[in-house]
């Protein structure tokens, strides 16, 4: 049992710049790993691949496997993939929210794919029990294209629906669900540079101690 972490450091997360700087964005996509690889951890996992391009620096204190891939996301996990004889959970670096308890329940399914949506479409975690029998196609409408691939394998699959585990952080309001929800290392982080601002409309950020 593998899992393997896409990772993406420079540049990253720019609809996140209204709140946040390239700096601090970048410091910030660093913890969201950590907490995402404390999880993991804690669920029992073991082998963590990470998934980064030559240019994207892992931390060096972090104790997993880095794998230097320089093509694009779908290539690039697609070629790790067609290797691998062990059952391996794809997981995007930018769910903090994710829990030990979520992991442990999709390990424990029975089917052959489990498949998490992401907001608007897309695929926030995969858990393949075969990865040589399947291929990934990120972007668009990444989750109708994975359950797809599944079928057409003549995988059964379950589609595991959880609102924390659908929360990837892209946009300034997604900060709030971490400041609500969060845990560890990136909650501390958005804690101490906004406050939540409620009012009659959904709860927003505001700059700490405006």
């Amino acid at each position: 049992m593998k899992a393997l972490i896409p990772y993406k450091k420079k540049n990253a997360k720019s609809r996140l710049s209204p709140a946040l700087t390239l700096k601090e964005r970048e410091e910030f996509v660093e913890l969201m790993l950590r907490d995402v690889i404390s999880s993991l951890q804690n669920a029992g996992i073991e082998k963590i691949d990470i998934l980064t391009t030559p240019d994207n620096g892992v931390p060096e204190d972090v104790e997993v496997n880095v794998v230097i891939n320089k093509n694009d996301l779908n290539e690039a996990i697609n070629e790790y993939l067609e290797y691998e004889q062990e059952p391996i959970l794809i997981i995007m670096a930018d769910l903090p929210l994710v829990k030990s308890e979520h992991i442990k329940e999709i390990l424990s399914r029975p089917e052959d794919v489990v498949i998490i949506p992401g907001k608007g479409g897309g695929t926030n975690i995969i858990f393949t029990k075969d990865p040589s029998n399947f291929h990934v196609k990120y972007y668009g409408s990444s989750f109708l294209n994975h359950c797809n691939i599944a079928k057409g394998r003549n995988c059964s699959l379950h589609v595991y629906d959880s609102f924390l585990l659908s929360t990837d952080i892209d946009e300034p309001h997604d900060l709030v669900e971490i400041m609500l929800h969060g845990h560890g290392y990136s909650k501390k982080y958005v804690m101490e540079r906004f406050d939540i601002k409620t009012g009659k409309a959904r709860a927003k950020i505001s700059s700490a101690g405006a």
